[in-house]
């Protein structure tokens, strides 16, 4: 008889309209996967294994998810994050963890970076000495506490000093009295507790493509006020002149702290004295004044000295049958059996894709296709309904035989 054949029709049909629909209903979710109905025919098993026979229906044989990637739409939030690429946000909700392409993101007042259902990102974090290690991923909280002062310990002074200048008569060097020095300069250091000193360097010319250095702290000579000499080649070139250490005891209760002077790439020209490069590597207290995120996932923080530091690495998870993921809901996917051991690394690496900040992932869905497979779909739901209809018209004719 007909009628088991389009009922399986009819209950096929509708649960593909059913899948179409989800799909319209999500067009417009983040993140989200649209799915496919899969169907197989039927055919009643006999001992003898008969040859031709007609088939007892249909049925739906899975509904497949479709990750094939989203359009990507920039956003207003800084926080915001779409993958470019494969893999999944991996995402902590007390332990039980789940996956995401959803990468509309905010931090709550703990610090931690969540999602609208409150579950956190998670990713590497830096070391003592700042480098990532790529470990189990944990929660990303951002530190609230200011960046710890940083004493100078190094100078880098490039400099051109004026090969016409004369020697000057005033003798010895007075750091008060011009006329006892060539040229001079000066740069900002920084102490233990973040505390700022004016370092100057003075330059006084002792003979031809001969100079001498000498370092003063807040105007105050320096342990070993004279630095170094300065040799120079016939090309203006400097020959002689090894970095150089001095100490220095700071006043309102720093450490006492040793500087290194070095003066590679300072050269003697018959120009105007000038500053090439001045550089130290110290830095006062600073406070968090915001973060960015690169497409490699680094979470990096700009602080109100100017410096900046790795926070945190956003994490990214792919498996080897993303199919075999099982859909949770509110954009969520677990791992299964059938969807392999999640592989976690860095965005960008291995088979991961990367990162896109200020911008979220868009759903797949193609509305127009979902319409006509709607259509389809439809049409196939009559044409099982005709069939069981003209089942029941035969059914009729033959019982009128009677």
């Amino acid at each position: 008889m007909g009628f088991e054949q389009g009922l399986s029709g009819l209950n096929a049909a509708s649960e593909n309209l059913d899948v179409i629909g989800n799909n319209v209903a999500n067009a417009g979710t983040v993140g989200f996967k649209q799915s496919v109905a899969q169907f197989a025919d039927m055919y009643a098993s006999t001992l003898a294994g008969s040859g031709a026979a007609p088939g007892i229906g249909v049925r739906v044989a899975d509904v497949a998810q479709q990750f094939a990637q989203g359009n990507i739409t920039t956003t207003n939030n800084s926080l915001d994050m779409a993958i470019n690429g494969n893999g999944f946000f991996r995402m902590d909700n007390n332990g039980s963890i789940s996956y995401s392409r959803n990468g509309q993101f905010q931090m709550n007042n703990l610090g931690y970076i969540v999602d609208n259902q409150g579950n956190k990102l998670t990713g590497f974090l830096p070391n003592a000495l700042g480098a990532i290690v790529s470990t189990t991923p944990v929660d990303i909280q951002i530190p609230t506490t200011g960046l710890q002062p940083t004493a100078t310990t190094s100078v880098l002074a490039g400099v051109n000093l004026n090969s016409t200048s004369t020697v000057p008569t005033t003798v010895p060097f007075n750091p008060t009295d011009s006329t006892s020095y060539t040229s001079s300069t000066s740069t900002t250091i920084y102490d233990s507790l973040g505390g700022s000193h004016t370092a100057s360097l003075y330059f006084v010319k002792t003979a031809a493509n001969a100079w001498q250095t000498y370092l003063t702290v807040d105007g105050l000579p320096a342990a070993g006020t004279a630095l170094t000499p300065l040799a120079f080649n016939t090309s203006g070139a400097l020959t002689t002149a090894m970095p150089v250490s001095t100490t220095f005891t700071p006043a309102g209760g720093g450490a006492a702290q040793t500087v290194k002077f070095d003066f590679t790439g300072t050269t003697q020209f018959g120009a105007s004295f000038g500053v090439n490069s001045l550089s130290q590597n110290g830095y006062t207290s600073g406070q968090l004044t915001g973060f960015t995120t690169g497409s490699d996932g680094l979470v990096t923080g700009n602080y109100s000295n100017g410096q900046t530091k790795t926070l945190a690495q956003v994490a990214l998870t792919n498996f080897s049958n993303e199919q075999g993921l099982q859909p949770l809901g509110n954009n969520q996917w677990a791992q299964t059996a059938a969807s392999g051991t999640p592989l976690v690394g860095a965005p960008g690496t291995s088979s991961l894709g990367v990162l896109q900040t200020s911008a979220t992932e868009d759903s797949n869905v193609d509305l127009t296709t979902q319409l006509v497979d709607m259509i389809t779909a439809q049409r196939n739901y009559q044409a099982n309904a005709q069939t069981i209809k003209t089942e029941d018209q035969i059914m009729q004719t033959i019982v009128s035989l009677q």
